[in-house]
């Protein structure tokens, strides 16, 4: 057990650190909860409530940046709800076994989108630019697109941060200052829903949920220091060579474990 948490604490100061710094925390904390028992489907909700606090902080952190973004507060706000609670509701509706077959899919789908998030984003970006008239029905894809996104972050929380940021690219953002505001807001409320469907339906780990929360705390407010030492592309180099190594992993574990 003492072991368990060191795992664990060690996990949640790393995700901390990497979540401050360049983003993609879970890719250490999600299979930390898993590597120490906790069945995939609660690991995946213990993930959510471990790294809400950090989305809270950050929202208040960008809280005057947010300001640019006033009038598209309550549509935000109201989107990630609904998508938080159906991705939230979703999960809860999937068998242990399918969800644990799905984990190497999810963790390749958010390692290629940390990969390539940036040209992503460069490229929404000038779409975005191109087409700026946007027409209702635009209007319209674009809150589907949404409720994609907060819909993906409430079944799996690995890689949200990443695939928000691609649709505020592409809804015509350009501040980085509010899209992160922003990121961190639709990630605070899709959080805030899901857990509260996760706790009503008791499936939470709360003692391990806690340990890595509390390293998580620790390590954003150690990143807070280092990260004007820490050359942030190092940090990048970090989470893209443990998520392929991770994701992996899981793809040997599911599909070629039995075999060997």
């Amino acid at each position: 057990m003492f072991t368990e948490l060191i795992i664990l604490f060690i996990a949640g100061i790393l995700g901390g650190i990497i979540n401050s710094i360049a983003g993609g925390g879970s890719f250490i904390t999600f299979p930390a909860l898993l590597f120490v028992g906790v069945p995939p489907i609660s690991a995946n909700a213990t993930n959510t409530f471990a790294s809400c606090s950090g989305y809270m902080s950050g929202t208040w952190a960008f809280r005057k940046d947010l300001r640019e973004a006033k009038a598209d507060l309550p549509r935000f706000i109201i989107l990630s709800l609904i998508g938080g609670i159906a991705g939230a509701w979703l999960l809860l509706q999937t068998p242990e076994t399918a969800f644990r077959i799905a984990i190497p899919w999810l963790l390749l789908f958010a390692t290629l989108l940390f990969i390539f998030g940036g040209q992503l984003n460069l490229a929404l970006k000038k779409l975005s630019s191109a087409h700026r008239h946007a027409s209702a029905l635009g209007g319209v894809l674009l809150a589907l697109l949404l409720f994609g996104v907060c819909l993906y972050g409430g079944f799996f929380n690995a890689g949200l941060g990443i695939i928000t940021l691609s649709y505020l690219a592409l809804a015509g953002y350009t501040n980085i200052n509010t899209m992160n505001g922003l990121k961190l807001l639709i990630s605070t409320f899709v959080s805030l829903i899901a857990i509260a469907l996760f706790i009503y339906d008791g499936v939470i780990a709360w003692y391990e949920g806690t340990v890595v929360l509390t390293g998580t705390l620790l390590g954003g407010y150690f990143a807070a220091h280092l990260s004007r030492k820490l050359p942030q592309q190092w940090v990048r180099n970090f989470v893209i060579f443990a998520s392929i190594g991770i994701t992996l992993y899981f793809f040997y574990d599911v599909y070629f474990s039995q075999l060997a």
